[in-house]
């Protein structure tokens, strides 16, 4: 290798940039459904499997909760691995000078031309690869808040295609869940089954009507800031989302326990629902179809504190 020229630099940015795209994990995508809420002390655990959820379901992505401190000497170990690691640009470098690459073209000393120039060439692709692991960095931390519907986050209440499955009484179609929950120090009675299913409905009538006191009433301080920061991007876009015709088809009570002064029930639900998203100014559909239900398997998760009476707490896509 003689030369280097330096016009070829702006090649190797771009492929290095194209690298770093193709890499990054679209959090848009990961998160478009929603999970948000607080499970207590749960919350970042994953929820007991059940049969109408039997995948393993991930922690609760967007919580007020605060995360535990990782008090192992692994998880320590790993939190400082990047930083002992250092940045693309830097390995770069360090492989530039362990290989004697350096100290080489200096050899002749800086008056060779050709020498001095590839070390200028080389150095200036090691600062634009230290700058797209930078913006890579950056990207991963950013937190996501896209949605399916014009930028908004996505209706909790978004579900699957249709399929079969029979219509049954919530008496008929809330069971015990198939794996036994880690501590069930609480039962859950027909009434609070009659209050999930309810629950289920109102919140979803009352998010489509955008009527912030009904969510209010019915949900966790916490989950009414979500659902109101979704109604005002929804708003904000020329959007509204209209959810209608829930009907429940199947539940499981995955966990149900106590903490110190209030009782949480995490229920797996299959509930069909018709979801649309309309033009706020024509009422034009945008998004959905009118006709058809589609259906949704999700993790809801209840609060019951002192005042006696369940609350939405946290919704979770199975």
């Amino acid at each position: 290798m003689k030369s280097f020229k330096i016009g070829n630099l702006g090649a190797i940015a771009a492929g290095l940039a194209v690298a770093a795209m193709l890499v990054v994990p679209d959090d848009a995508d990961a998160r478009r459904r929603g999970s948000f809420g607080s499970r207590g002390a749960r919350t970042y655990d994953a929820p007991a499997t059940t049969t109408v959820a039997p995948k393993s379901t991930a922690p609760v992505q967007r919580s007020m909760t605060e995360k535990p401190a990782a008090s192992s000497p692994a998880a320590q170990a790993g939190r400082a691995a990047p930083a002992r690691r250092g940045g693309m640009g830097r390995g770069l470098l360090g492989g530039l000078i362990a290989g004697g690459l350096i100290g080489a073209l200096l050899g002749g000393g800086l008056g060779s031309l050709a020498g001095a120039g590839m070390l200028m060439a080389l150095l200036q692709v090691a600062l634009i690869g230290g700058l797209v692991w930078f913006l890579f960095r950056m990207f991963r931390r950013k937190p996501a808040l896209a949605g399916a519907h014009g930028g908004a986050m996505a209706s909790p209440f978004a579900g699957f295609q249709p399929q079969p499955a029979p219509q049954q009484p919530f008496s008929q179609g809330f069971r015990s869940a198939a794996v036994a929950p880690r501590s069930a120090d609480i039962d859950i009675v027909d009434a609070d089954r009659h209050d999930f299913e309810r629950l289920l409905i109102e919140v979803q009538d009352a998010f489509s009507k955008e009527d912030f006191a009904g969510l209010r009433a019915r949900t966790t301080p916490e989950v009414m800031s979500y659902f109101a920061e979704e109604l005002s991007q929804n708003a904000t876009a020329g959007r509204r989302n209209s959810v209608f015709g829930t009907a429940l088809i199947d539940a499981e009570v995955s966990e149900a326990w106590r903490e110190e002064d209030a009782d949480y029930a995490t229920i797996a639900m299959r509930y069909e629902s018709i979801d649309v998203m309309l033009d706020r100014s024509s009422g034009a559909v945008v998004e959905g179809d009118p006709e058809r239900p589609s259906q949704a398997v999700e993790l809801w998760t209840f609060k019951r504190g002192a005042e006696g009476q369940w609350r939405l707490s946290a919704i979770q896509e199975a």
